[in-house]
């Protein structure tokens, strides 16, 4: 035994430790956390794991020293895993390596975020309360990562703690769970097999042990369990150590060593502390340890000497019922005593033993034969319960009740109704209100079981409730009485309803179990009934001290429960099991009771602490038996505590949850490295297959995740001090995890294969089994094939030895198939360290075909295996299975068996011994070569004697394998795409079907992926699409891979579009030759099943090149900026390309912006004047593409004619001019360019020809006088400006239906003019729309043809605010000698012109913009406004236009998203209080998920669907008329969040602190950044209909609603750079 004062430092230990053992107690939000200052790690203290790693990184690099393996884990915005990444398994600490958090910046978990985990990233010791504390990087523009070194195994717990919305407020986010496996050491073997594929004998040297140990990755791990009572004594162990050794198993499973209790199985653990004396050869002197140290030593032997670690049973949940110590600790189990709601169920099992002692006396059977016997027992003790009345404990006792009440009104003892109203209710109703308030608490004793008559109501209480239903009887108690009495009745209509179906429940299992217990043939048979043999199991054990103590010492047995939820107690209420008896006991265990924490139960978490930790130094694993009863925080503490011994100790359960979600629960928190699988419980073949699918493929052959995801880089060092070399590293991103699996042919406790299939089936689930990519178990007597499954208490006999059971030729043996065994588990282990982790499945009839591959080598394992299940006892069949085709590849038989089995005959009296059994091997099998239009191929064919349960195995070898391919596909892809240009990008990663067609005269389209459909892109990200999702889950039956196996269309395809395209681009032609190079190899020394991962390693690679091409020519915000806005940025190149069809010039092909696609790919329809000035900014000047910006400010400049630029640009060709805002919005863009590009002033003097005469006059694009005048970009401006002064009003040229086929006559004119008291500009009128919001009546059905939907005539509020900024600009330029004009000339009224500065006509604005556009809140200063009451809808708004024309002026008071274009452009214009809630407004009634709602909901004219082919008699709606009336527009959406971003930092929540507003609207961009990121064109929509809800009609990804976010990202960027 261990000695007390060892007991008592333990206990002083786990007491100061945890204030709540095992529980993972998060400090509340904002304490301090422990940091390297705190850590334990002294002179004087050795150094920990986790010490070791941190000074790895701190060390020099070491000459061996290969790339830092970094794990990234994104999280999601909260700060929490995601879904499928909420369980993280990470491969052993061998070398320390880095896990990298990722979050996206501006994600509400960054906001002053600091990631916490108790994992020692300091240094020192594990505790699971104590925390590292790492600061989240806080610049929002920027990516967030936080590196941590990763050391040692574990399971550990992380979550991000982060601000809040309320100021001073911390979140503490959703927890995670990494779990890193542990580092196995074993003895190294020889080869299996000769070089020329032989399997070796032990004589010959095959899979003997080896000098030196290896590491044994967990899927190298092969099991055999054994129930140690049947090996005999310790001295004979050896010999099953050298049996398992020789079967190529390298780790046993130990059911629990420990001295048994009185039934004698080992579950039953009567101490934990003491090793069983039987097992040694002299019991009597186990030293005062009790065995450990002769154990350890057993234990050593095995390990050294044979090779084999040792894993041990370890239970947990209860004791044996003779355990001594119970006698003094029976708070350790649960009784009646300390639960009092057991006393009914104890008094239960009291009657079912003194009942079961009587049956003679009461003339009935103790003996039973039929159901008639089970029917009158069961009969018989309903009626012998029912003296008991154990309704008692369920039921208030009315009389006393009543006595009570009247006992308190005489004494006027009465606590006054504080509950509903009950006067002159009646006594059900009355009842009805006392259960319901406060959830019935004021009836004491209500569900709790404790004791009878328990339950009641304080008669004060019950008096003051009669009084409150009857005050008029207040004088006459015994009224009242009745009254409550009556109440009390209602009460208990339920109560004893309850107690009904509770004890039909119980009577009903007692049934079930008599049943099974002695008359069912698969049941024990028990026998005859007796006080000691009841008709049902007891569920109390009565330790010495119940028969004068009962509710002390009877204490609760423990067992199992269908369908009971794992997380739950059955022993706590509201649990009833023990006394609805709906639990299948353990009659020999004793439910051990932990309570919440060591004050609860002292003596045992000291007492089984110091048996795991006994335990953890003597074993190299656990399995946690029956671990999903294991209360979790005593799990989590006591494997803690095991871990502390061995940091490395291998921890496996079988868990009965039900559910895969709670599995993760358990597996994360307890650190479960591997789950228990069984082969055995497939019914047939294909079930079979797909458990080995789930649990033991492995990866896909052909995998790509590993080749296409990782990257290469270089890392700083993970610590705190900063010390330490910069690294190369190998960064691989973490994708979720399926517990690991330990994949047993046949578990130790359930039913033999012999038993449940076939003998035969032996041979081939191992096989199977085998060939799995997990780790292996067995149980002795799997291979010897025992008949049935032996029992663990009744059985005595021993493990017979039989070796490897060779047996003469033709003579049946004893051996099973164990020389198949040894053959399958040293294949097995040499797989899974040779890294052959790639697999196949095939499942056809009752065969299984598995096949590993090593997947740099591609060298590889197949095994055919024949099933035999039930279905197939007693036949030799070989059934049906067409030829095994492997192309490109060799085959070479390495061996084959078949089994067959004679009579069992007599068991013999003192072994235990399997069927006589005889292994056939099988001649072997010659593969036939052969070759197709696919190519060489090995075909195998099963030969004609392949009964089921036969097995074939196979060495493969790919033919012409280059070592190099995998190199030389990702090599040079640098330098292919390093001289592109973003034109030349546009090609390579972009390029709609339309754009391509257009681009090459038709000869090249979109790629159409058979299954799958049409990419959206002829380049890259067309094909990344699928391919992301391809590779990050190797689904390679996906239809892209399917077609990639049938040819090489695809590759071809590839290379020839971008060839064909050289000759106008030639900087194409070093892409498409890299690309038709790698494909060429790919064609000829890669077979049709490998196609899709080369595909996939070239394609990512282009792609990451390509990307990296980009990302050089755009400006540091954005290449150092977060993946969101790079992806934005992409869409620069997107949209901006080379078309024949659409041009800035009508002479020459020349890129142009496309306005969307799919819809604006080419001809006049592609480049639209408003669409390129309102994306300009974004889309070139933030990226820095300056060129692109001055090649179409330029061009639209050269179109200037009447003062505007035209809408439809149409290769300058046919230009409209219909858009009155176009111009300001080129002129915005001018002075954006001014201000941003380098030397931006002089574009100034650039001078442009012009397209039209200065007079107007149209003239066709070849016409002598088109080109002929020229002006610099200062006189555009100023031309602009003044045609505007003047006032525009002209017809459109060609009007009529051929120009435009829906317009009325009265649109075709245009008239423009200021207003000189406002300075306000008005246009338009009711027939034209000359605002983006343009959308023309189409239906002649609903009579809207040629009646705008939002005509917007007036004064647009974006148009003002536009030109207000354009003035200010002015102005400053002006005044500084920059701009050759000083203002405007302007008509007097005498006929004379005046001079209107530019300051004067910005003050004009300035003065009246408040009053024109404002609507206050406050309907008293209406005075103060230019408004009409009658017409507000909504206050606290700015009007969407000013001077609505007649019959419309409603429309001025429209609350619509276009007032923030203004407060972006001329945010001086506005009270900043007015501002202010305008958008808070504008937040809560048009912000929407991906945009902005074009109209207020609560405006009779909202309609936020649009559908361009609804052509319905609904006006509001046909032929989309609706396109601007409520729709979710994404471009409104980046001025809005400009806007709030400007005025809240100045003026509201940011004022102090910006990154409350920086984080408020990064947030406000997750559903865009998700939806750049998943949608395969790759950019934002145009629209979406009501609440982000897609639109059929919309553009999948357009210019301006990227460009706009891109805009949002440079000012947040600016401001948090500050």
């Amino acid at each position: 035994m261990v000695k007390p004062k060892k007991i008592k430092s333990t206990a002083a230990r786990v007491k100061n430790s945890l204030a709540h053992p095992g529980t993972l107690t998060i400090p509340p939000a904002g304490s301090a956390s422990s940091s390297a200052a705190s850590s334990p790690n002294t002179a004087k203290t050795p150094r920990t794991p986790a010490d070791e790693g941190i000074a790895f990184f701190e060390s020099d690099i070491g000459s061996s020293e290969g790339p830092v393996r970094v794990y990234e884990l994104p999280l999601e915005p909260d700060g929490g895993p995601s879904k499928n990444r909420e369980y993280i398994r990470l491969p052993p600490a061998l070398v320390p390596y880095i896990l990298r958090v990722s979050l996206e910046a501006g994600t509400p978990a960054s906001r002053n975020g600091v990631f916490k985990t108790n994992f020692p990233l300091d240094g020192g010791k594990f505790d699971r309360n104590r925390f590292s504390e790492r600061r989240l990087p806080t610049d929002v523009s920027k990516p967030i990562e936080v590196d941590l070194p990763i050391s040692h195994a574990g399971a550990f717990a992380y979550w991000v703690e982060y601000d809040g919305e309320a100021a001073g407020k911390r979140i503490t986010g959703r927890q995670g769970y990494i779990n890193i496996d542990p580092i196995l050491r074993t003895r190294a073997r020889a080869p299996i097999l000769s070089s020329e594929a032989k399997p070796l004998g032990p004589k010959d040297g095959g899979a003997v042990l080896a000098e030196g140990d290896v590491h044994l990755p967990l899927s190298g791990v092969s099991i055999l369990s054994t129930v140690n009572k049947w090996m005999g004594p310790v001295s004979k162990w050896p010999s099953f150590f050298a049996e398992a050794r020789d079967r190529g198993y390298n780790m046993l499973h130990w059911t629990p060593l420990q001295e048994r209790g009185q039934s004698g199985s080992p579950y039953s653990i009567k101490d934990q502390l003491r090793y069983e004396p039987s097992m040694f050869d002299d019991a009597k002197n186990l030293g005062s340890d009790g065995g450990v140290a002769k154990m350890e030593e057993i234990l050593g032997v095995a390990r050294e000497d044979y090779g084999l670690l040792s894993l041990t049973d370890v239970v947990l949940n209860h004791t044996a019922d003779n355990s001594t110590w119970l006698e003094e600790h029976p708070e350790a189990g649960y009784s009646p005593l300390n639960f009092p709601h057991l006393t009914p169920a104890l008094e239960l099992d009291d009657a079912i033993i003194e009942f079961s002692g009587s049956l003679e006396s009461r003339g009935l059977p103790t003996e039973v034969n039929s159901m008639g016997d089970v029917d009158a027992l069961t009969n018989a003790f309903a009626e012998f319960i029912k003296p008991l009345n154990f309704y008692q404990f369920y039921v208030l006792d009315t009389q006393r009740e009543k006595e009570g009440v009247k006992k308190a009104l005489l004494a006027s003892k009465t606590t006054k109704w504080a509950g509903p109203d009950v006067r002159g209710k009646s006594a059900v109703e009355v009842a009805e209100i006392l259960r319901s308030f406060e959830n019935g608490k004021l009836i004491d004793g209500l569900g709790k079981y404790a004791k009878r008559l328990g339950v009641h109501v304080d008669a004060s209480i019950a008096a003051g409730i009669v009084q409150a239903v009857n005050p008029d009887a207040s004088d006459s108690p015994d009224a009242l009485a009745d009254v409550w009495g009556k109440v009390v009745d209602v009460l208990n209509v339920p109560l004893y309803q309850e107690w009904e179906g509770d004890t039909k429940t119980a009577l009903e299992n007692i049934k079930g179990r008599l049943k099974y217990g002695r008359l069912d043939e698969h049941g024990p048979r028990l026998g005859k009934i007796t006080s000691k043999s009841p008709i049902m199991e007891s569920y109390f054990a009565r330790v010495r001290g119940a028969e004068k103590e009962p509710l002390k010492y009877s204490l609760a047995v423990n067992g199992w429960m269908w369908d009971a939820n794992p997380l739950a107690n059955f022993a706590y209420l509201p649990s009833k099991a023990y006394f609805q008896r709906t639990i299948i006991a353990w009659g020999d265990c004793v439910k051990l009771n932990y309570g919440a924490s060591r004050e609860d139960s002292p003596f045992l978490w000291d007492h089984m602490t110091e048996y795991v930790t006994s335990l953890a130094r003597a074993f190299t694993g656990f399995r946690l038996d029956n671990c999903h009863s294991t209360p979790l925080h005593v799990g989590t503490f006591l494997l803690d505590r095991a871990r502390e011994v061995n940091p490395d100790l291998y921890v496996v359960a079988e868990l009965f949850t039900g559910s895969e979600d709670t599995d993760t629960v358990f597996v994360s928190r307890l650190g479960i490295n591997s789950l228990v699988r069984e082969a055995g419980n497939a019914w047939d073949t294909k079930e079979l297959s797909r458990i080995i699918w789930r649990d033991g493929l492995g990866k896909p052959i052909g995998s790509m995740d590993a080749a296409c995801l990782s990257s290469t880089s270089w890392v700083a060092p993970p610590t705190t001090s900063g010390k330490g070399p910069i690294r190369p590293c190998l960064i691989t991103p973490l994708s979720g995890s399926l517990p690991h699996a330990l994949l047993y042919d046949q578990t130790h406790d359930n039913e033999s294969t012999a038993m449940k299939r076939t003998p035969e089936d032996t041979l081939s689930t191992a096989a199977i089994v085998a060939f799995s990519w997990s780790a292996t178990g067995s149980v002795k007597g799997f291979d010897e094939v025992y008949p049935k499954l032996l029992e663990l208490v009744t059985e005595k006999r021993l493990y017979e030895l039989v070796g490897l059971g060779e047996a003469k030729d033709g003579e049946f043996g004893r051996g099973g198939i164990a020389l198949a065994k040894r053959v399958l588990n040293s294949l097995h282990r040499e797989m899974v360290i040779g890294g052959y982790e790639e697999g196949h499945v095939h499942q056809e009839n009752d065969y299984l075909v598995l096949h590993r591959v090593q997947p740099q080598t591609r060298k590889g394992y197949l095994l055919v295996a024949h099933t035999a299940f039930g279905s197939s006892r007693g036949s030799k069949d070989r059934g049906f299975i067409d030829p095994v085709k492997l192309r490109g590849s060799t085959a070479k038989f390495v061996f084959g068996a078949s089994v067959e089995f004679t009579d069992a005959g007599a068991a013999t009296p003192d072994l235990i011994t399997g069927i006589p059994s005889k292994l056939i091997p099988l001649s072997p099998v010659t593969p036939h070569q052969g070759s197709d239009g696919e190519g060489a191929y090995s075909d195998i064919v099963v030969p004609d004697y392949f009964p089921p349960g036969s097995i074939l195995i196979f060495e493969t070898q790919l033919e012409g394998i280059d070592p190099e391919l995998d190199a030389f596909c990702t090599s040079g892809a640098e330098d292919a795409f390093k001289d592109l240009d973003l034109v030349d990008l546009n090609v390579v990663i972009f390029r709609a079907e339309g754009e391509e067609l257009d681009a090459t005269k038709g000869e090249i389209g979109g790629y159409d992926i058979p299954g799958h459909g049409k990419l959206t892109y002829c380049g890259l990200e067309g094909w990344m699409h699928p391919l992301r999702k391809i590779m990050q889950s190797n689904d390679l039956g996906h239809p892209l891979c399917g077609h990639l196996r049938e040819g090489t269309w695809a590759l071809d395809y590839i290379s020839s579009r971008l060839l064909k395209q050289a000759s106008y681009l030639p900087a194409l032609a070093k892409p498409a030759e890299w690309f038709r190079e790698r494909f060429d190899r790919v064609k000829t020394a890669v077979p049709p099943y490998l196609r899709p991962k080369y595909f996939a390693i070239i394609m990512s690679e282009a792609y990451k090149a390509a990307r990296r091409a980009v990302m050089e020519q755009c400006s540091d915000f954005v290449s150092s900026g977060h993946s969101f806005t790079q992806d934005l940025a992409l869409v620069a190149v997107q949209m901006h390309g080379r078309v024949q069809s659409a041009s800035l010039d009508p002479i020459k092909e020349t890129p142009s912006l496309a306005a969307g696609l799919p819809h604006f790919a080419a001809g006049w329809a592609r480049c639209w004047g408003r669409d390129v000035f309102i994306s300009l900014r974004g889309l070139f000047l933030t990226t820095g593409n300056f060129a692109s910006a001055r090649q179409h400010i330029l061009a639209f400049a050269s179109t200037l004619k009447h003062g505007l630029i035209p809408n439809l640009l149409d290769s300058v060709r046919n230009p409209r001019y219909n858009s009155r805002d176009s111009p300001w919005w080129m002129l915005q863009n001018i002075q954006d360019y001014v201000l941003k590009a380098p030397d931006g002033l002089a574009l100034l003097s650039e001078p442009v020809k012009r397209r039209f005469p200065t007079d107007d006059t149209w003239v066709p694009w070849d016409d002598p006088r088109a080109y002929a005048e020229s002006s610099t970009i200062a006189e555009i401006i100023q031309e602009v400006l003044q045609r505007h002064a003047d006032g525009i009003s002209f017809r459109e040229y060609n009007a009529g239906p051929s120009l435009d086929m829906q317009m009325r006559d009265e649109g075709f004119t245009i008239d423009i003019h200021v207003d000189w008291e406002t300075g306000l500009i008005f246009g338009g009128n009711e027939w034209n729309c000359g605002t983006w919001m343009d959308k023309m009546g189409e239906s002649q059905r609903a009579g809207t043809k040629g009646v705008p939907g939002t005509p917007r005539d007036g004064a647009p509020v974006e148009i003002i605010g536009l030109l207000k900024s354009t003035l200010r600009w002015l102005n400053e330029l002006s005044s500084k000698g920059k701009f050759p004009f000083k203002g405007v000339q302007v008509a007097k009224g005498d006929g004379e012109r005046r001079l209107v500065t530019y300051k004067e006509w910005n003050n004009l604005i300035q003065a009246s913009f408040e009053k024109s556009f404002y609507v206050p809140l406050d309907p008293a200063t209406d005075k103060d406004y230019s408004l009409d009451t009658k017409l507000v809808n909504r206050r606290g708004i700015y009007k969407d236009v000013f001077g609505s024309g007649k019959g419309r002026e409603w429309s001025d008071y429209q609350f619509r998203s276009n007032f923030p274009i203004a407060m972006t452009v001329a945010p001086e214009l506005f009270d900043p209080e007015h501002a202010l809630g305008a958008l808070k407004l504008a937040d809560e009634n048009l912000r929407a998920p991906l945009g902005m709602k074009t109209l207020d909901p609560a405006d009779m004219q909202y309609r936020p669907y649009y559908d361009n082919a609804n052509d319905s008699d609904d006006a509001a709606v046909a032929k989309g008329r609706n396109y601007h009336q409520g729709p979710e527009w994404g471009w409104p959406l980046g001025y809005f969040l400009r806007a709030y971003l400007h005025f809240d930092t100045k003026y509201g929540a940011g004022k102090k602190d910006s990154n409350v507003t920086l984080h408020h609207v990064l947030d406000l961009l997750r559903t865009p950044r998700a939806h750049i990121r998943g949608d395969p064109w790759a950019g934002l929509p145009e629209l979406t209909n009501k609440d982000g809800a897609f639109c059929y009609d919309s553009c999948r990804t357009q210019a301006w609603s990227a460009s706009t976010l891109l805009d949002l990202l440079e000012d947040v960027h600016g401001l948090s750079s500050t």
